[in-house]
């Protein structure tokens, strides 16, 4: 009984005494209060189900009420199970009794509720022993009693469920004693496995000695459990920290400890004499897991003090600090080819961690992408960043001078870095300069200043200055070491920004240079256009609008895949031979095997000189003729073009695709396509529908709703309205628009007629022409349209073949076309004076604006333009 199993088993034993003596009271008190409201619900029940049978009332009205009553209660009381029923009158004297003797007596109990129409329930001890029994009254349809119905049960007549569930107690207690004896068993063995058999006096002697010795020896340990909470810290452990009273059960990171050594502590890693600092002291510190042989989950950490090696230590740790800067300074600058931003991350990477206040200042060059020449007498603030944000130092964006006889200048002479503890004589060079700005500077405590000039290849670029005011501690030798790698990086940086800066302009300027600086004037179209470039950089999307013989108009738009120079200088390549190759009226598809010819042949010198070659380069030329309304279209691998029909239906065109230029060689397909005036035929690039975000199928269903859903718009707004549903938010990729609306050319504007093949005809023609133009008012133009078509129609006559056609259109000028069958084309030459003729042409080509040759799949036209007066 003296060993703590004994005692826990005693303990037990009282608890479940104590239980079952508790729950036995509770089930007596129970028990009687379920025996009274049985007993009372009972009696309640049959009282009033007899009080409302049948006939009741009337027998209570009769002289006898006994003879009828009697026999009927008797026998409801044997039903019910009740022990009386009495029936009485409102004086309480009785009608029915079990005893026959008691009728005509008077009520034993209380029946003036009931006399007032209301229900008693009371407990009384009867003749026959305690009872409960319920007094109901009977009442007339009038509400008025006419008699009183009792009826009572004994208690003793309920079943009482304490004799019942006593059993089951007792034998619930008798199984928590076996349980306990058996807990108490195994609690003595495991006890006994745990202390390797000692009695309390051994181990108190133990944990006496143990205890000892811990807070004796000048080592201090401290013990963790498996959750990094501390069990134990002896008293050298608490003063090397230090650590308050309440140190054990907190966990390590509640505690306050410098990072390095808590992290240490935490993590549970295993170590051997590793040096940790801790405030002023270094500890070298030892930790092992308590489990290694079966003890509990845990850790032991002893701590010794190594303070004589503090100097080393702090000198190696300045040494990984800096080199901690510049490994997270080559990571942070230079992630742009932007050259303000990249001299901002320089300003950024140094503070706080290097200095105060940090400020670069580029020369103005530099920011335009300019190489500077010779030393820069005027900076400009590029990047700027501080430990506050109320600097006094001249803000970002803002001139910069470089003052004489200051740290700065002597540092941007000599190419060197300048190390300057004590700025008293360069404030009063400032303050002849910038006054408030000197003021300023020296009122936020700045008393040190490290300036290195940026330099790269040779080129000073700029100038970074470090600056300190909350540190007390000047610059020193190894800071000027880590400021030189610092700013010699991000002036590598910087230079490839500007590099970059200036490629990008350049390749800007020639773009800009190589697209249409504006829309031609013509009347077939009513165009508009928007060329977004990609954020990236240039690219070699390109569009063009050329206007052709006839009325007719050219519509063409192209894509260089890549970006820079090469793609800008591409295109524009490209885009003149279209314009070449345009100038000789060629059908669509002649165009395109002609210009896939062109790209062969380019790739060929490319790569005899060793440039890249032209590849993923598109095109989709279109010739829309708004006599006949119809567009002939051909397409070298580039999207369909979508039509907007006046109806609000849009479509994409079914077009043979074709190879991308310079890469078959096979022959390309044109197809014709009806569009009723007013209808809209869109041209773009891939930059509009697809980028990283979505593919290129969901982009043109894109496109077809964003037509479809505004019909009718004009060409500028119905650009606004594309661009505004299908922009993306960062264009990665160049995006060229082109909206075209369809017109019709009036055909009261039309004239044509057919010639015979006889010379004689040709006065027959000059008689037309002079009648279609005085219906015009354009009779100043007669004569010399009569001599240009006399010419064209005898030069068909003689040369040609039938049938012969002649047409007049009046639009921006006056149009004159001759057709025939034959592919033979006239060729303007000067005639000697001995020849006979030979002049016709030449002529022409005087009287004429324009003239030239287009070639049909039946045959030639030869046409001229004349300018209305």
């Amino acid at each position: 009984m003296r060993s703590v199993a004994g005692q826990v088993f005693v303990l037990q034993v009282v608890i479940v005494l104590l239980l079952v003596v508790a729950a036995g009271v509770e089930l007596v008190l129970q028990s009687r209060r379920d025996i009274t409201r049985e007993a009372a619900n009972r009696s309640l029940a049959v009282a009033q189900a007899f009080a409302n049978s049948p006939g009741i009332i009337e027998a209570l009205s009769t002289p006898e009420p006994t003879v009828v009553l009697q026999p009927r209660a008797e026998a409801a009381r044997v039903t019910s199970g009740v022990d009386f029923i009495v029936v009485m009158n409102t004086e309480g004297i009785r009608y029915t009794h079990p005893m026959p003797d008691r009728i005509g007596k008077k009520f034993v109990g209380t029946i003036a509720p009931a006399l007032a129409g209301n229900t008693v329930i009371e407990s009384v001890n009867g003749t026959i022993g305690p009872l409960v029994q319920a007094t109901v009254p009977v009442k007339e349809t009038d509400g008025s009693v006419v008699g009183i119905v009792s009826a009572g049960v004994r208690k003793a007549k309920i079943a009482d469920t304490a004799d019942q569930q006593l059993p089951l107690l007792l034998a619930t207690a008798a199984g928590a004693l076996a349980l306990a004896t058996i807990g108490t068993a195994l609690v003595g063995r495991r006890l006994r496995r745990q202390t390797r058999g000692l009695g309390p006096a051994e181990m108190t002697r133990m944990y006496e000695h143990h205890d000892a010795v811990l807070h004796a020896v000048r080592e201090g340990v401290l013990i963790l459990d498996g959750s990094g909470t501390i069990l134990l810290a002896n008293d050298e452990a608490r003063r090397l920290l230090p650590l308050p009273a309440d140190t054990e059960g907190r966990k390590v990171a509640a505690l306050g400890l410098d990072r390095p050594l808590a992290d240490l502590l935490i993590s549970g890693e295993t170590v051997t004499d590793r040096v940790v600092s801790a405030g002023e002291r270094l500890l070298a510190v030892n930790v092992r897991a308590t489990d290694i042989h079966g003890g509990p989950p845990g850790r032991v950490v002893t701590l010794r003090d190594s303070t004589e090696l503090q100097a080393l230590s702090g000198r190696a740790e300045l040494a990984g600090r800096r080199l901690k800067l510049l490994y997270d300074a080559s990571g942070r600058i230079g992630t742009s080819l932007d050259v303000a931003r990249t001299a901002q991350e320089l300003a950024d990477s140094a503070v706080p961690v290097f200095a105060d206040f940090v400020t670069v200042d580029l020369a103005e060059p530099v920011l335009r992408g300019d190489e500077p020449g010779g030393t820069p007498s005027m900076m400009f603030r590029a990047g700027h960043s501080g430990v506050r944000p109320d600097s006094p130092f001249i803000p970002v964006g803002e001139p910069v001078p470089l003052v004489p006889d200051t740290p700065r200048a002597r540092a941007m002479a000599s190419g060197d870095a300048v190390l300057e503890p004590d700025l008293t004589a360069a404030f009063a060079a400032w303050q002849h300069y910038h006054p408030d700005r000197a003021t300023g500077v020296q009122e936020y405590g700045v008393h040190a200043l490290l300036t290195v000039p940026l330099q790269a290849r040779g080129v000073v670029l700029g100038m970074a200055s470090f600056w300190r005011s909350d540190r007390p501690e000047p610059f020193d030798e190894d800071d000027r070491s880590v400021a030189e790698e610092l700013v010699a990086r991000a002036a590598l940086c910087i230079d490839n920004a500007r590099r970059y800066t200036r490629e990008h302009a350049m390749a800007v300027t020639l773009q800009h240079s190589l697209l249409p600086g504006g829309l031609p004037d013509q009347s077939a179209l009513d165009l508009a256009y928007r060329y977004l470039p990609a954020q990236s950089g240039v690219g070699g999307d390109w569009f063009d609008v050329i206007p052709l013989s006839g009325a007719r108009v050219a519509l063409v738009v192209g894509d260089v895949v890549g970006h820079g120079l090469h793609a800008a200088a591409t295109m524009g390549r490209l885009r003149t031979a279209v314009h070449t190759f345009s100038a000789l009226d060629l059908p669509p598809d002649e165009l395109l095997g002609h210009l896939d010819d062109l790209v062969n042949r380019i790739d060929q010198d490319a790569s005899l000189d060793g440039d890249a070659p032209i590849t993923g380069a598109t095109c989709l030329y279109a010739i829309y003729d708004p006599v006949a309304l119809r567009c002939t279209m051909a397409r070298a691998g580039h999207l369909l073009p979508a039509v907007a029909h006046p109806d609000g239906s849009v479509e994409f065109p079914e077009l043979p695709a074709g190879a991308p230029l310079g890469l078959v060689g096979m022959p390309f397909e044109a197809v014709d396509i009806d569009l009723p005036e007013g209808s809209h035929l869109v041209l773009y690039t891939d930059g509009l529908v697809e980028d990283r975000h979505r593919d290129i199928d969901e982009g043109l269903e894109l496109l077809r709703s964003s037509l479809a859903a505004r019909p009718g718009l004009t060409p500028e707004k119905t650009c606004d309205s594309v661009l505004e549903a299908m922009l993306p938010a960062s264009p990665t990729d160049d995006i060229a628009l082109l909206v075209a609306r369809t017109r019709a050319l009036p055909a009261e504007n039309v004239d044509a007629w057919e010639v015979p093949a006889d010379p004689s005809a040709v006065s027959g023609v000059r008689g037309e022409v002079s009648r279609r133009l005085a219906e015009w008012g354009l009779d100043d133009l007669a004569f010399t349209t009569e001599l240009i078509l006399s010419e064209l129609v005898t030069n068909a006559i003689r040369y040609g073949g039938g049938p012969i056609r002649v047409r007049l259109l009046r639009d921006r000028t006056l149009i004159c076309e001759v057709s025939d069958s034959s592919s033979t084309s006239p060729h303007l030459k000067y005639a000697a004076s001995t020849d006979e003729g030979g002049r016709g042409l030449f002529l022409v080509a005087q009287f004429a604006e324009r003239w030239g040759t287009r070639y049909t799949d039946t045959g030639k036209v030869i046409w001229a333009e004349q300018l209305l007066p």
